[in-house]
């Protein structure tokens, strides 16, 4: 069982930036692909990036690319998603995913979720 908690979510002005956070309980953090999703009111869950165990490999959809860079660091069990130029479309709840897989933006591939965490982008 790998349990997630997110942080870092809050209300921001168009442009502006925020990083979230993950902090995963596993001491096995190391050997999962981390994704981030978003889903805001009235809508799908939709993919927003992913980063494979090294860190080495990440995967973005053409919404975000360019705008939200993902990272990890291993020896503290986190996962960041750093948003820059922020839109009133990024409003929405942030998950954060854990995958014994790859980098993919498959919900399906991703067996632990964490809570959410609400980003607010007022225009």
């Amino acid at each position: 069982q790998v349990l997630l908690v997110e942080s870092g979510g809050g209300l921001v002005q168009a442009g502006d930036s925020l990083r979230l956070s993950c902090t995963a309980s596993a001491r096995t953090f190391s050997w999962y692909t981390m994704g981030w999703f978003r889903q805001a009111p009235g809508k799908e869950r939709e993919f927003v990036a992913a980063i494979n165990w090294s860190g080495g490999g990440t995967n973005y959809p053409d919404s975000v690319k360019g705008r939200f860079t993902i990272s990890r660091d291993n020896a503290k069990n986190t996962v960041y998603l750093q948003m820059n130029s922020l839109k009133p479309e990024d409003t929405a709840v942030y998950y954060c995913a854990a995958s014994e897989g790859i980098a993919t933006p498959i919900m399906s591939s991703y067996r632990y979720w964490g809570q959410g965490t609400q980003v607010t982008v007022s225009s």
